[in-house]
């Protein structure tokens, strides 16, 4: 799951300040979760996928679509 969070971001082109700017919290905060030191809350996880416009399952790797709304 940490993988995907930054590679998402990443294809972005955004840096780990931005998306937590976004989420309403601190750089350091959120790279915990892009490391896997903390587990991502729901609403939080909710909030990337939107961003991201993806799927919760895809950053959490039960999926491998990455957009599931193309057909």
């Amino acid at each position: 799951m940490s993988n995907r969070l930054r590679d998402l971001r990443e294809d972005a082109d955004l840096n780990q300040t931005q998306v937590a700017n976004l989420l309403g919290m601190s750089q350091t905060g959120y790279s915990k979760y892009e490391t896997g030191e903390n587990d991502i809350p729901a609403q939080v996880l909710i909030k990337l996928a939107q961003f991201y416009k993806t799927s919760v399952d895809y950053i959490l790797g039960v999926s491998n679509q990455r957009n599931p709304y193309r057909k």
